[in-house]
């Protein structure tokens, strides 16, 4: 059963944009804090932590990322960066299996490859390093198909209203434009996969 708690002010960034503040100091129901490192004792039960952090836009995913990776010295891979366009969530959840959490064979390494928001077009290949822990970051980042693959999996939830603030002081006129199609996206994945229900533990912006 996951556990369930919240987490303050943090943001996740369109395009992989890294937090600017000094990462997510988590707390519980009851607004008591429980320490980062309760977190990465229980991402660390593997020799090669694999940590997926899902949720809605505006949930902190970006910022708690970054935390854990700090602690793990964990490589992340943004899905920010992967998705193939404002209809690529779907895509972009595919690959985090089929491509960044692939077990290494004679056909290659795990991967992932940039999607160039300017362009509209992919763009180069990046080699996931199979050596260093890993995090995954985004909506679509928990899934079925990926669960198995995780040491820890965790969602964010997160009031609308502020969520939808967060995100759109943090990004701007482009993610206003397509707020709508974006949250179709989400709401269609969240259907299909319900990652709530996959995830050990569950945070919650206070």
């Amino acid at each position: 059963m996951a556990r369930s708690m919240t987490v303050p002010n943090g943001a996740d960034g369109r395009h992989g944009a890294p937090p600017t503040d000094d990462g997510a100091s988590v707390v519980d129901s009851a607004g008591a804090p429980v320490p980062l490192d309760e977190i990465v004792a229980r991402a660390s039960t593997a020799t090669r932590p694999v940590v997926l952090i899902d949720g809605r836009s505006g949930t902190g995913k970006t910022t708690l990322a970054g935390s854990l990776a700090g602690e793990l010295g964990a490589e992340v891979v943004h899905l920010d960066d992967v998705y193939p366009g404002w209809d690529g969530l779907r895509a972009a959840s595919d690959a985090v299996v089929q491509e960044v959490l692939a077990v290494p064979d004679a056909t290659g390494r795990p991967r992932w490859r940039r999607w160039d928001w300017a362009t509209g077009l992919p763009a180069e290949w990046h080699v996931v390093d199979v050596t260093r822990p890993l995090v995954v970051e985004g909506c679509g980042a928990l899934s079925r198909g990926s669960a198995p693959l995780a040491t820890l999996r965790v969602w964010l939830d997160g009031d609308d209203a502020v969520r939808k603030a967060r995100a759109l002081a943090r990004d701007g006129a482009t993610f206003a434009r397509e707020w709508d199609r974006w949250a179709a996206e989400e709401r269609a994945f969240i259907a299909a996969e319900d990652p709530r229900s996959l995830a050990d533990v569950v945070l919650r912006l206070p």
